[in-house]
């Protein structure tokens, strides 16, 4: 199955949630979660406004893994050599799961404020946009260390887009585990993130974890 290149409103509607996949649209009143009336907020297609019986249990461990999966734009094999990674490692799974997926290459561009959204993050990173350690990657799915610093290439920098990123992303704020500079336009990767420093929408990881054991 190839990368989705529908409509991504559609998957916030699918998950009843906000998945921030376009940027700053989902923080305006044009977000379709915000702008349908409570009572019109069902899933899309001919089937989305039929009554359901409750879900089974593992139909709420199945949609805990699509949300955070979509969240993070991560096709099915690659989150689940992720989750295969998370479990090898000592401590809680979901909690190294969260880790992992923060730590890819793309969400730091994302948190460090130099793109709206992870799909614009991953774009600019597989188009060469980014150094990390001095050096070009172009692997979104990189994991980043403690140590690591990440800056837009010196050729980048006088492209409009990262000039008016230089200009605008003051107002994003960075989550503590990581430093910026906008001067520099560079970030540097201060620890590991930790549960309570992983600002995402409320989703249980344990059903994540759940789902995947039973298979």
């Amino acid at each position: 199955m190839g990368r989705y290149t529908g409509p991504v409103c559609r998957l916030c509607r699918r998950e009843g949630m906000k998945l921030y996949l376009k940027g700053e649209r989902c923080l305006g009143p044009k977000c379709p979660i915000v702008k349908r009336q409570p009572n019109r907020n069902y899933p899309p297609g001919q089937h989305g406004q039929k009554r359901t019986r409750r879900p089974s249990e593992y139909a709420l461990q199945l949609r805990e893994k699509q949300r955070l999966k979509r969240l993070y734009g991560i096709l099915e094999r690659q989150f689940r050599r992720h989750f295969e990674e998370a479990e090898r490692r000592p401590g809680l799974t979901g909690e190294n799961l969260l880790q992992i997926l923060e730590r890819r290459l793309d969400n730091v561009v994302y948190r460090l404020g130099f793109a709206d959204s992870r799909r614009q993050a991953r774009q600019l990173v597989t188009h060469g946009h980014f150094l990390v350690n001095g050096r070009k990657t172009d692997i979104p799915s990189y994991l980043v260390r403690p140590g690591d610093i990440i800056a837009v290439r010196p050729q980048s920098r006088e492209r409009e887009y990262f000039k008016v990123v230089q200009e605008t992303a003051q107002s994003k704020p960075v989550p503590a585990w990581l430093t910026r500079d906008l001067e520099t336009m560079s970030g540097r990767v201060v620890s590991l993130p930790a549960a309570d420093q992983i600002d995402i929408p409320a989703i249980n990881t344990q059903l994540v974890v759940e789902y995947y054991s039973r298979r």
